[in-house]
């Protein structure tokens, strides 16, 4: 079996030894880091991503691939910061003003990273401001906000006017997500997309960058 097949079957399987030891011995046999990244561990989360979307695995298994991706990453980084190879986008993450949870939120920083993207999180309890505070300071692309409860709904509108007011619409993309939060939710605030879950989060954050975010 080819080594970034190895790589990804064993991301797959939540072998996080197993997936060092092998982005290890790829980098050692002069196999090159960007290739190991889209081959083997971004392969390897696409197949996790589809399989928890189809409700194939779960919420632990996907951890557990998250464990074994990031031991890779690990040893990868160096070596593409060095390359000066460019990431797939960069998005800021939160959970909005007023929602403490961030399960579902974290679950989608764990499946944006896999994708190759880089992930500003903010952490939970962010108020509108500091989103786009943020996408400017780290110049995102993308603004990803996370909500459990209707009462804080209302703060992701508030971001979408912000953005438009600081003159960032079309620059600045904002994608919403969470149990209560719904397509037409994200069509009556004017938000430009909506994610059902982790793995969809991650086809629209994607198609919005191919788009030109």
């Amino acid at each position: 079996m080819n080594i970034l097949s190895e790589i990804a079957g064993s991301l797959e399987r939540g072998e996080d030894d197993r997936v060092g030891a092998l982005v290890r011995q790829a980098l050692e046999e002069g196999r090159a880091p960007l290739e190991i990244l889209n081959q083997g561990l971004i392969a390897g989360m696409d197949v996790v991503g589809e399989q928890f979307r189809q409700r194939e695995i779960f919420l632990p298994d996907v951890l557990l691939a998250a464990r074994a991706m990031y031991a890779g990453l690990d040893l990868l980084q160096p070596r593409l910061a060095r390359e000066g190879l460019p990431s797939a986008g960069r998005v800021v993450l939160g959970s909005v003003h007023g929602d403490l949870h961030d399960i579902g939120k974290n679950l989608v920083g764990i499946m944006l990273r896999g994708a190759g993207f880089e992930v500003v999180d903010l952490g939970n309890d962010v108020p509108a401001g500091r989103f786009v505070d943020a996408a400017q300071e780290h110049g995102a692309s993308i603004i990803g906000l996370s909500a459990l409860l209707t009462t804080t709904m209302p703060v992701m509108k508030e971001v979408v006017a912000l953005v438009r007011a600081r003159g960032l619409a079309g620059r600045v993309k904002v994608i919403v997500g969470g149990a209560p939060v719904s397509a037409a939710w994200a069509r009556e605030i004017g938000a430009d997309a909506h994610g059902y879950d982790a793995a969809n989060a991650v086809e629209r954050v994607r198609a919005l960058m191919a788009a030109g975010a």
